[in-house]
């Protein structure tokens, strides 16, 4: 796959065409182990050609960590749509039970992909993510031959380094937390206790980010949107932003074509970047100012309302789920034991309710993400157009999967959903604490609404102050940020 992208050729290298009948190549491919067999030559074909045949050696790293992230990109957009996809199955087979044509869609399918994404998701997290960081940062070792396999070697090894280092840390943790000889004697089988312990460590932390970074997406949600729609008049001037705008640009322009006519030394680079900038956002305010009266008027309520409505709805559903866990054992998140589908609706209303489910869970996530990226902690993460770094990109990469994968149990704590876990998602032994669970939920609820009223009452009391004109004043007005003087001079 790289070597075609990067457009370079081993020079001398040519194969001689083979030619088969069609009956032969029916014979071959019949059979599953030689085609495991070739996909595997294949693979390792171009393994040996993007390592040995690219003089280019940072580009080869780039090309092999890229590659690393996309794959781990696709186990994030797995994790999100899983539950979804499973709730949706369920439906479907509800509706259609006895459909020939939907026959494959069963319940051992569904526990396979959720078992996939368990083990992609650890295989991403503990092993791709950090050999792609350690191969992009090494350089070999000190008087080995310069190379890209030398900077392999430097890389497994430190690899290796970092897992006995986690390792000690996770069987100390272990320890700590549950003393007890079987605790301790279970960590040594590597596969069927390490790797789900530590992916646990891993999801309790990524719940605990979602539980952060939610309600402040959420907050964030209106005006990420009011910034994307039309605003009605009443809210929005536009021809005074447009007049502004082009005056600043004149200006600027003016500058730059006179420079000897200033006292202070110009900087040209920042002036262009300063023009460019004030003529997209021209641009952007002329294409707003020719919307419809119909997107102006009824697009952006009807936006704020939807969101105020998800969001209202989720506050309501968690508030629901805490009555619950105080009344039923039943409403604690636990794993499925029979993975059978089509038997019941996992929601109270049938179909809408599973559909409702779906644009919660999906918005949640959207508005997490949000959130994550608008909060000053990872405010630096965020990728930026032609200049974001490689470890930029592989520090993105881990945030979004590790919220990613911990959506499903995410949402099965709140009570968004009654889908239970599957595969070895039910098997996380802080799934089964109330007092974690409750105290979760309680947490999300007071820290949403928290948000949304702070937000929704600020949001409101400015544009009132702006629509009566109030801002204007020469007064400060309490609740609203006084405006530049030369702003106010426009």
């Amino acid at each position: 796959m790289f070597p075609l992208l990067s457009g370079t050729r081993t020079p001398g290298c040519t194969q001689p065409r083979i030619t088969k009948s069609p009956s032969s190549c029916l014979t071959q491919s019949s059979n599953p182990l030689a085609l495991q067999g070739s996909l595997a030559d294949i693979c390792l074909f171009f393994c040996v050609c993007l390592i040995l045949t690219v003089d280019d050696e940072d580009a080869t790293v780039n090309k092999i960590a890229l590659g690393l992230c996309t794959f781990t990109l696709a186990v994030a957009l797995a994790a999100v749509l899983l539950l979804p996809f499973s709730i949706l199955s369920n439906e479907v087979l509800l509706s259609l039970p006895r459909n020939y044509y939907i026959q494959w869609l069963n319940g051992s399918l569904i526990h396979g992909l959720w078992n996939l994404v368990f083990l992609f998701s650890n295989l991403s997290l503990v092993f791709l993510m950090p050999f792609a960081y350690f191969f992009t940062e090494s350089e070999g070792f000190a008087g080995s031959k310069k190379g890209v396999l030398g900077r392999v070697y430097e890389t497994v090894v430190m690899l290796l380094l970092l897992s006995l280092l986690v390792l000690g840390m996770v069987w100390v943790a272990s320890a700590i937390v549950d003393n007890s000889k079987t605790s301790r004697e279970s960590l040594y089988d590597l596969w069927e206790y390490y790797l789900p312990y530590l992916y646990s460590c891993i999801s309790f932390l990524g719940v605990l980010l979602l539980l952060v970074c939610t309600p402040l997406g959420l907050a964030q949600m209106f005006s990420v949107t009011g910034k994307l729609l039309v605003k009605p008049r009443l809210l929005e001037d536009l021809e005074e932003q447009l007049h502004c705008s082009a005056f600043e640009e004149a200006a600027l322009t003016r500058r730059m074509c006179n420079p000897t006519s200033c006292w202070l030394p110009l900087d040209m680079q920042m002036l262009h970047r300063q023009v460019v900038t004030l003529k997209t956002q021209r641009l952007m305010l002329e294409k707003r100012q020719k919307a419809s009266a119909w997107q102006r008027n009824l697009g952006y309520p009807l936006a704020m309302l939807c969101l105020l409505l998800l969001t209202g709805l989720s506050v309501l559903i968690v508030a629901i789920h805490i009555l619950e866990l105080l009344i039923d054992e039943a409403a604690m998140p636990r794993g499925m034991q029979d993975t059978s589908l089509g038997q019941v609706s996992f929601s109270k209303l049938g179909s809408f309710g599973a559909i409702i489910q779906v644009i919660l869970i999906l918005y949640l996530m959207l508005s997490s993400v949000v959130g994550f990226y608008s909060s000053p902690l990872f405010r630096g993460l965020r990728p930026k157009r032609q200049d974001t770094a490689m470890t930029q990109i592989i520090g993105n990469c881990v945030c979004l999967l590790v919220l990613s994968s911990a959506l499903p149990i995410f949402s099965r704590t709140l009570g968004l959903t009654r889908f239970d876990l599957l595969g070895d998602f039910g098997r996380f032994n802080w799934l089964g604490n109330f007092y974690i669970v409750f105290l979760y939920n309680a947490a999300f609820a007071g820290l949403t609404t928290l948000c949304l009223v702070k937000t929704v009452t600020g949001a409101v009391r400015a544009e009132l102050i702006r629509a009566l004109g109030l801002d204007r004043l020469p007064l400060p007005v309490s609740g609203f940020p006084r405006q530049h003087s030369k702003t106010q001079l426009h």
